[in-house]
């Protein structure tokens, strides 16, 4: 199955964008349809997250957000097989100035989780070598495929999770940009509960932490889709001032304070289908078991 999946991505890469666009928003509407687990998970976070929407706007909303999923992963076929000029054509990039102007020091990208986030890593590459955190997917086809996808263009260093911040510093202080995504729900180890959508989330808080260690400047990094056929924008925002700060606590709330203004921005474009809320405070129960 997996190889059918990958014949079929390099066999639509070659399409227009327009039309390599709207075969995406289908795959994504037979998604919604046939992927209920995720379906659920989408509506639980929603709920979670815009309480004041009522029922029908949060359907419109989860749909809005399978059609531009299911464009993002037809779409990166290109990053994967697609020539450097078309790759350069379909990712823009805006803000650029903002990470060149720290680029004398250890840079950290903060690259949240929408569904642009793979174009944005790869058009940096186009620029500069980075160095990223790894998972490891469960297809050994798909990881091999996503790994050269990534890899294509410069000479990134990838490292998993389970090797630590250790070499990620020692590439930082080498000279390399982290490309660097960290609201994701890995449990509680490493991680405080701040404020996200106003619920306490899990918040992985080795932002700062490497920062602090590694001198680096944070540089937040947000990739958007763009209407069918205009491809993505990646920009950059100025450096942060005072991060990390005394208050750790604090810095993991102004990061995700930051990653909420963005999705309000865009929320059909945030990565809903992550489960997002299911490590929870001692004694409260998660809300993906309750409807399970």
């Amino acid at each position: 199955m997996t190889r059918l999946v990958l014949a079929l991505m390099w066999v639509v890469h070659f399409l227009p964008l327009q039309l390599l666009g709207g075969l995406g928003q289908t795959l994504g509407m037979l998604l919604y349809a046939f992927g209920w687990e995720r379906r659920q998970v989408v509506h639980i976070n929603l709920r979670l997250c815009f309480p004041a929407l009522d029922r029908g706007a949060r359907t419109a909303l989860a749909r809005r957000h399978f059609r531009a999923l299911g464009r993002s992963f037809l779409e990166r076929g290109l990053l994967w097989w697609a020539a450097r000029d078309r790759i350069e054509r379909l990712v823009r990039v805006e803000g650029d100035e903002h990470w060149l102007a720290v680029a004398g020091r250890p840079v950290i990208f903060l690259a949240p989780h929408f569904v642009g986030f793979e174009m944005g890593g790869v058009r940096i590459q186009l620029e500069q070598a980075v160095v990223s955190i790894y998972s490891r997917q469960k297809h050994a086809q798909f990881d091999a495929a996503l790994l050269r996808g990534r890899m294509r263009f410069a000479k990134a260093r990838l490292y998993s999770r389970q090797d630590g911040v250790r070499p990620i510093v020692r590439a930082l202080r080498a000279g390399l940009p982290l490309y660097y995504l960290p609201d994701m729900d890995f449990g509680a180890r490493d991680a405080i509960f701040a404020p996200f959508f106003g619920v306490p989330v899990a918040t992985v808080s080795a932002l700062a932490r490497m920062a602090a260690i590694a001198g680096a400047a944070v540089v937040p990094c947000v990739t958007r889709q763009l209407p069918r056929g205009e491809g993505y924008i990646v920009r950059f925002y100025p450096a942060w001032e005072q991060f990390p700060g005394a208050d750790l606590g604090a810095d993991v709330r102004r990061m995700n304070a930051f990653i909420e203004e963005r999705v309000r921005e865009m929320p059909e474009q945030y990565y809903w289908v992550h489960k997002r809320f299911k490590t929870r405070p001692e004694g409260e129960t998660s809300p993906y078991e309750r409807e399970a």
